[in-house]
């Protein structure tokens, strides 16, 4: 019988073999989290149709009339709808992932298998609940007649790919600091909330006149997922410059959360 030492200091940034060898999980854990989300509610999936819906409303009533500066004129509505059923998948993983070491704390400590597959199969719970929503939007741009371009079979697909990226990198490091210092769970409510007013969700980056403080908002790395999303929509390429800032961002913070969650995952079972 051979033994097999798993540490974290072989100086790769992780095990992917090892890791693919256990792609199972993946499904057994995205499908329980899906499970248990819905369980024992009262409306069931229709929550997550709900919330993008209200926040639509309120976020209408409130701003539709008072931003002149949307692209093409289209729909505030839409406008706003086409942004929160990205935003939500950001959020949603990003929350869930950060939590999700301390839910599992009593598998962690029982077996082993990559940590990794915890926060990943979290994100991936979002892409369920993402699903539901677009679904919503579909209806919402039938509802106003919204002109789609067909540059949306492209650019959605990568939407959602830089999304969950952007969710990783920020859920892997925000999962692996809340399993060590558990007032992180206090600071995650928070972190979601500026972010969303900072990312330029609700509104276009190009409404913010001074140059530096758009520099400084498009760093948050949920901004590329929500402007690549809205182009099929607007028929407006983003600027360039700004577009790339958030996509270099969304790729370091995947490349410092999976680099800080490997060198503390040693540790997990210890704190959890």
């Amino acid at each position: 019988m051979t033994e097999e030492i798993i540490d974290s200091s072989d100086g790769k940034l992780y095990n992917w073999k090892e890791l693919w060898r256990y792609r199972e999980l993946f499904y057994f854990f995205t499908w329980r989290d899906v499970k248990l989300r819905y369980k024992q509610t009262m409306l069931g999936f229709a929550w997550a149709v709900l919330q993008p819906l209200v926040m639509m409303a309120i976020l209408t009533f409130f701003f539709g009339s008072r931003l002149k500066d949307i692209p093409n004129d289209i729909p505030y509505p839409v406008y706003v709808l086409s942004g929160l059923v990205i935003w939500n998948l950001f959020s949603t993983g990003l929350t869930g992932a950060a939590q999700s070491m301390v839910n599992n704390a009593l598998i962690i400590n029982k077996i082993y298998f990559p940590r990794l597959v915890i926060p990943v199969a979290a994100v991936l719970v979002s892409l369920f609940d993402f699903i539901i929503a677009f679904v919503l939007l579909i209806v919402m741009l039938a509802w106003y007649h919204q002109d789609v371009s067909v540059t949306a079979l492209l650019y959605w697909p990568v939407a959602i790919i830089t999304a969950v990226i952007a969710t990783m990198g920020l859920g892997c490091w925000l999962s692996a600091l809340n399993v060590k210092y558990r007032d992180i769970r206090y600071v995650i409510p928070f972190l979601v909330q500026v972010l969303f007013f900072l990312t330029p969700v609700i509104y276009p980056v190009s409404m913010v006149k001074y140059p530096v403080l758009q520099y400084i908002l498009v760093m948050s790395p949920a901004y590329a997922p929500v402007e690549l999303f809205r182009i099929p929509l607007t028929g407006v390429m983003p600027d360039l410059t700004l577009l790339s800032i958030s996509l270099v961002s969304g790729l370091v913070l995947l490349f410092i959360g999976i680099f800080y969650f490997r060198k503390t995952e040693d540790f997990f079972a210890d704190y959890a």
